[in-house]
């Protein structure tokens, strides 16, 4: 199967003519179903630039449902089984794509709520100011050991979890790109901030990620940049133009290390045991609690002791406190020159000569 490559024509198509199982992530970003009458003008008289082109055009409701079904069954047959589908829409459509993952048998991961800090006004006045797009992540069913890069994305939000709601401005400025008679290139282009989380949080460098309606290429453009391979399906000549463009001016990363969120799941174990018999603490070292408020020695068989306890790190740490759990990779900790390190330290030190 070829990669990083962008195919011109019918998505489902397209899909069918791929191996089954072979894509590890797709994300879809579908036409719309918009169902707009007329132009939509500002108070001043000018036209707005509204997604009125013929691709999200269709008939009726059932006409759309049955594409999206069609779609979604094409492209549950290539995607892995532990892989994930990502599907972004407007309120236009989002509810009806998703009663179709369900019916699919698709397993819904989370929504997660886009947030535009520079939504287009409601010029109207009639309704409330639509500001947001919801994305479902997905995978193919409730058993899935889909990848999801729980540490990535904490550190990517200053050490907090990552919320489901994602503040992020539409695309404009120098992102949004222009053709040749510099209009937008495409109408609904979305920020490279956007995948950027989505295919960091969902994937590992080096793996496929799909996207069936490929339009300007964000999706490769993202996946490029963090060592991702792409296959982009794109039924506008025009649309494909413009990104493989953009594609050719980015560069794939070389140190693949740069782009790699390891899991801790995925690490080695190391037991508290194994930092005593090869000699990172000796027998009878202090250990202490947060502020030094606990105390307790290590014993020669990697258990810890107090006054009145002994047991595992995690069972003496959780003894002192009344707690009924701790970790006490987290909770212990050694003094180095008069500065309280956690034990993880140490445990970081040992995996590092295991990997």
């Amino acid at each position: 199967m070829k990669v990083d490559v962008i195919k011109v024509g019918d998505c489902i198509e397209n899909m069918e003519a791929l191996p089954e199982g072979s894509i590890d992530m797709i994300f879809a970003d579908p036409p719309y179903n918009l169902q707009l009458e007329g132009d939509l003008v500002r108070p001043n008289n000018s036209v707005v630039d509204a997604v009125n082109d013929h691709w999200d055009q269709f008939d009726s409701f059932q006409a759309y449902d049955d594409f999206t079904r069609r779609w979604l069954r094409a492209a549950r047959r290539i995607l892995k089984d532990n892989g994930t589908i990502w599907v972004i829409g407007s309120y236009h459509n989002i509810f009806r794509v998703g009663t179709a993952l369900q019916d699919l048998q698709y397993w819904i991961l989370n929504d997660v709520i886009w947030r535009k800090t520079n939504p287009m006004p409601n010029f109207r006045g009639r309704r409330f100011t639509n500001a947001h797009e919801t994305l479902i992540w997905a995978s193919k069913d409730k058993d899935a050991r889909y990848t999801f890069n729980y540490e990535a994305m904490k550190a990517l939000n200053d050490d907090l979890q990552m919320r489901s709601d994602w503040l992020i401005p539409i695309c404009n400025g120098g992102e949004r790109l222009k053709n040749d008679k510099g209009e937008k290139a495409h109408p609904t282009q979305k920020p490279e901030a956007l995948l950027y989380r989505a295919i960091l949080s969902a994937t590992k460098p080096g793996e496929v990620v799909l996207d069936p309606f490929f339009g300007s290429g964000t999706t490769g453009a993202v996946a490029r940049k963090l060592g991702r391979h792409y296959i982009g399906l794109e039924r506008e000549a025009e649309y494909a133009k413009v990104a493989r463009k953009r594609l050719e001016k980015i560069r794939p990363i070389a140190d693949l290390d740069l782009v790699d969120t390891p899991r801790k799941r995925e690490q080695p174990r190391v037991p508290f045991g194994w930092l005593v018999e090869r000699g990172l603490l000796e027998p009878g070292t202090q250990l202490y609690g947060p502020k030094k408020r606990w105390q307790a020695k290590v014993r020669a068989d990697g258990t810890l002791i107090t006054s009145d306890f002994k047991g595992s790190i995690h069972q003496v740490g959780a003894h002192v406190q009344g707690a009924p759990a701790c970790n006490g990779w987290q909770f212990w900790h050694i003094n180095v020159e008069g500065s309280l390190v956690p034990i993880d330290i140490l445990r970081q030190k040992l995996r590092a000569t295991l990997s």
